[in-house]
């Protein structure tokens, strides 16, 4: 069984992808994803054939007015070239890139499959009706039904005549509204129910959360700093910008406290403020290695990331910066498992707050006890799914 898996976005967006992969793979399908360039060595790395399309996420040039179309005219151009003669494409991560990918789905009639890591995207019976595209309107974070319809209508100003421009040159006829298109009548939600509950009405399959295990070691020289004093609070923003001065902010908050401090580069580069010796800054490492050894874990509220800290049992303060993460720094504090800090922009009296919550003994104690309800197996879970989905809808061979 040949299975293409389409990604495009930060490491967060790829990474579930990846998961899914290898357990494909394991399982005897033939597997290939395509994913911005920035990840052939993180694929290389187990293994799975990477098709690269579209432009780097990290370092390249900043997307300029042309870039919805040509973001859109590569998934056009390339995917149907490597999804022609498969048996399932699956698409996570962006929804305008899934839409294109659907497209070339539909036009090869190929079973076509989408996976979101958090609610936003999967549409409730309780939602409002859609708004247009320039309706102003005055948002809560919170309120994950007018999240959606304003992010539709962002992703159709961005990429709605982009799309159809596409469709029509391969015969197909307009979507009007791409996020439903692109996540089809029944979605699969790739996270946990303790961390990301279905909400009421929700039509998805909940899998529970695609994350690879890894067992690549820490550095020696990380291991040398947790092992030479008390556990340090982690602190890093992942695959995003960081705020402004965030490094400096955490640093002294963080030292407030009387802890020490392991600082992530990130694709942001944080750097130390200074040489003292209670602060490291680290690289590439393993998260699910490392977070179980920290006091605390400061971040941007990522799906994978709330997910590896939650299941490590370690406390958190969210410091969301956009798109999902304010739901999850939400939910992490309805959990008790952290903090959800007020904005994207911290002060040394904001931060200190959130981790007096993060630090107190009950947050730790409540940390512990939701880690040991977290599943491991969502990938293995819907790379089985999908195989007998798929299996079901292959005609029979004559004998």
């Amino acid at each position: 069984m040949r299975v293409l898996l389409s990604t495009y976005g930060t490491r967060g967006d790829v990474e579930p992808a990846l998961a899914l992969a290898v357990r494909l793979r394991a399982l005897g399908a033939d597997v290939r994803v395509c994913a911005p360039p920035d990840y052939v060595e993180r694929l290389a790395e187990v293994g799975v054939p990477m098709v690269s399309i579209g432009q780097p996420i990290n370092g390249g040039p900043p997307p300029g007015p042309g870039f919805a179309a040509e973001l859109i005219a590569a998934q056009f151009d390339e995917v149907p070239v490597v999804a022609e003669g498969c048996d399932a494409v699956v698409a996570a991560g962006t929804l305008a890139v899934a839409v294109a990918v659907r497209s070339v789905a539909e036009k090869l009639g190929i079973p076509y499959y989408y996976a979101a890591c958090s609610p936003i995207d999967l549409r409730s019976p309780h939602d409002p009706p859609p708004r247009g595209a320039g309706e102003p309107s005055t948002l809560d974070m919170s309120d994950l039904p007018a999240l959606r319809e304003m992010r539709n209508a962002g992703l159709w100003q961005r990429f709605g005549d982009p799309v159809n421009s596409q469709r029509a040159a391969i015969g197909l006829p307009p979507v009007d509204h791409i996020v439903d298109y692109a996540c089809t009548d029944r979605p699969w939600l790739a996270a946990d129910p303790v961390v990301v509950p279905l909400l009421r009405g929700q039509e998805a399959v909940q899998t529970g959360a695609w994350i690879l295990p890894d067992e690549r070691p820490l550095s020696v020289e990380l291991e040398a700093f947790l092992d030479a004093g008390s556990p340090p609070v982690y602190v890093g923003f992942g695959s995003l910008h960081a705020p402004v001065d965030a490094a400096r902010v955490a640093v002294e908050a963080i030292r407030a406290q009387g802890r020490r401090v392991l600082l992530s580069r990130g694709w942001a580069d944080l750097a130390l403020i200074d040489d003292r010796g209670d602060c490291f800054a680290v690289g590439e490492a393993n998260h699910q290695a490392l977070f179980g050894r920290v006091a605390a874990i400061v971040h941007h509220g990522g799906a994978g990331t709330t997910h590896t800290a939650t299941r490590a049992g370690a406390p958190q303060v969210v410091i969301p910066q956009g798109m999902d993460q304010p739901y999850f720094a939400g939910r992490v504090a309805e959990l008790g498992v952290g903090a959800a800090h007020d904005g994207p922009t911290p002060t040394f009296d904001s931060l200190s707050a959130a981790l007096a919550t993060a630090l107190a003994r009950e947050t730790r104690a409540r940390a512990a006890a939701v880690a040991g309800t977290i599943r491991t197996d969502g990938a293995a879970v819907a790379a089985e799914l999908l195989l007998d989905a798929v299996s079901r809808e292959k005609p029979s061979v004559p004998a």
